[in-house]
């Protein structure tokens, strides 16, 4: 019979891949490219095939599993998949994968499942880079895999809008709080909390568009003195791409031949030059200013409007109760939000979040509240 320590950890697995199963079962169904929908289907029977294993253990000794609802976090991806399409939760998905893959390591009686786990990763991340699409050159797959091989997660959607929402959020009712704790009436409140949303979101695209717009000149200057060099020194540009190739472990003839061919095709050669030594993807150069900005506003809009809400309705110590109560229970959702990236369960991420806004409100209240005291 095995320990209780080992029923756990069966059940830890078993729970584990059968969500991970249902996750890949909800993007085949939506996704509309065969290939990728055929790809996400042996990834959920491979998931399924994992959690038989552990089920087939459990039954050993004595424990039938019974069907548990999926995790809070597994019913909210596969809602963000229906709503949004499946490219909105891969790179998510992608880091999950990287971070988990090495879950059945000293685990003897995982088998071959350890090996599966780190095909299924490089296939997720091989998605996320976009593989599989024509319309992306190789050189651009190969940047965006090694990307998510490193953790990078720049274009990841979800995690952008969760926190550009947390911010608005947080921002506004601390703002608020602290105007409220002054004892300042309802009217100058409701002001403060529609003038702090539509500042900080101003605030936020601005800063956002400078952002883009300062990293999109910045790669376009280097891009540009590369293209020239290239122009006005080839032999050093040749030069360059075999220290490159050697440095990927060709010998110094291979890598002489390969970076001569290579120069035959300028664009080719900039191109890999400006992955290679820049370190810039020439296809993604930070994006579009403009809907970053936009974008950026309506998220801090979204997350600063809680707070303020209840003064709309509502009237002294009445509205500040509803206002801490409709903000914590915001920071609860984002909480849960943020457990889909930061690996920690949904319970932990969305207690977390509220004790941490809860107490920067009541930091900001009781700063209030002395100035209001000592002004008054």
């Amino acid at each position: 019979m095995a320990s209780k320590h080992e029923v756990q950890r069966y059940r830890a697995n078993l729970s584990d891949e059968l969500h991970s199963a249902a996750l890949y079962e909800t993007l085949a169904k939506v996704e509309r490219d065969d290939t990728r929908k055929e790809i996400y289907s042996d990834l959920a029977k491979s998931e399924r095939e994992h959690a038989q294993v552990w089920a087939d253990k459990l039954n050993a000794n004595g424990i039938r599993h019974r069907g548990a609802a999926p995790a809070v976090k597994t019913r909210l991806m596969k809602t963000l998949v229906r709503i949004f399409g499946p490219g909105f939760v891969l790179p998510t998905l992608a880091a999950a994968e990287h971070a988990d893959r090495n879950k059945y390591r000293g685990q003897p009686d995982a088998g071959r499942m350890s090996a599966d786990e780190h095909h299924h990763a490089a296939v997720v991340q091989a998605l996320a880079g976009g593989a599989g699409d024509p319309e992306i050159s190789q050189g651009a797959r190969i940047a965006a895999a090694e990307s998510w091989h490193k953790g990078v997660s720049s274009g990841n959607d979800l995690r952008a809008a969760v926190l550009g929402a947390n911010d608005g959020l947080v921002s506004n009712f601390c703002l608020i709080m602290g105007v409220a704790g002054a004892g300042t009436g309802n009217k100058a409140i409701l002001l403060t909390g529609l003038a702090g949303l539509v500042a900080g979101a101003c605030s936020m695209a601005l800063g956002e568009w400078l952002s883009v717009t300062n990293a999109r000149e910045l790669a376009s200057t280097q891009i540009a003195k590369e293209a020239d060099e290239l122009e006005t020194s080839p032999e050093a540009e040749e030069h360059e791409l075999a220290l490159i190739y050697r440095a990927k472990g060709l010998d110094a003839a291979e890598a002489k031949r390969v970076a001569s061919q290579m120069m035959r095709d300028k664009d080719k050669a900039l191109d890999t030059l400006t992955r290679e030594e820049l370190g810039l993807d020439p296809a993604e150069l930070g994006g579009n200013p403009w809907s970053a900005a936009g974008v950026s506003f309506c998220l801090f809009s979204v997350g600063a409007i809680f707070p303020t809400m209840p003064f709309l309705w509502s009237h002294g110590f009445s509205a500040i109760v509803q206002c801490i109560v409709l903000s914590a229970l915001a920071l609860a959702s984002i909480g849960i939000f943020t457990s889909l990236f930061n690996g920690r369960s949904a319970l932990f991420s969305s207690f977390r979040q509220v004790i941490i806004g809860l107490l920067a409100a009541g930091f900001t209240f009781g700063i209030g509240h002395a100035l209001g005291v000592s002004i008054s």
